[in-house]
């Protein structure tokens, strides 16, 4: 068996790939959580009132714009069938009807979580924490609980 005749040192050695890749993402990830930490906090509720929206700076312009020609995106639709229909049935039932609508649209599949959560703080509104949270079940990851959780914290 033959050996290299280059002692390879710490600080003599190059690096291989591996090296490279730690080094980039040395430097390329913090950038990315401050700009994904960034973006989050524009998205937050700073307001504390849970029924009202969040406008980004650039959703004012849009806003601003559409204010006359309303038009509405299919979950929104969807959200406010079900919290309208909350008010009438139990959260099973709205969260059965949220199930079916993700079955039978799966392009709602991405919205599922954020509806679910709406639906957990106003069923927590209505039927406060400890009912709310026994309709709880698994649609969209178990953010209905989530929702909940977030409310009666």
């Amino acid at each position: 068996m033959k050996h290299s005749t280059n002692p390879q040192t710490r600080s003599g050695h190059r690096g291989g790939p591996a090296r490279r890749v730690g080094r980039t993402l040395a430097l390329v990830l913090p950038v990315v959580l401050v700009l994904s930490g960034t973006l989050a906090v524009t998205r937050v509720n700073w307001t504390g009132s849970p029924s009202s929206s969040v406008l980004t700076a650039s959703d004012i312009s849009s806003a601003e714009v559409s204010s006359k020609a309303v038009s509405h995106a299919p979950q929104d639709v969807l959200r406010d069938q079900l919290m309208t229909e909350l008010q009438d049935k139990n959260p099973g039932v709205v969260l059965t009807h949220l199930q079916e609508a993700v079955n039978g649209h799966p392009a709602l599949a991405k919205h599922c979580s954020s509806i679910a959560r709406a639906l957990g703080r106003a069923a927590v509104r209505i039927y406060g924490a400890s009912r709310a949270q026994s309709y709880a079940r698994p649609v969209c990851d178990t953010a209905f609980a989530t929702g909940v959780l977030a409310a009666h914290s």
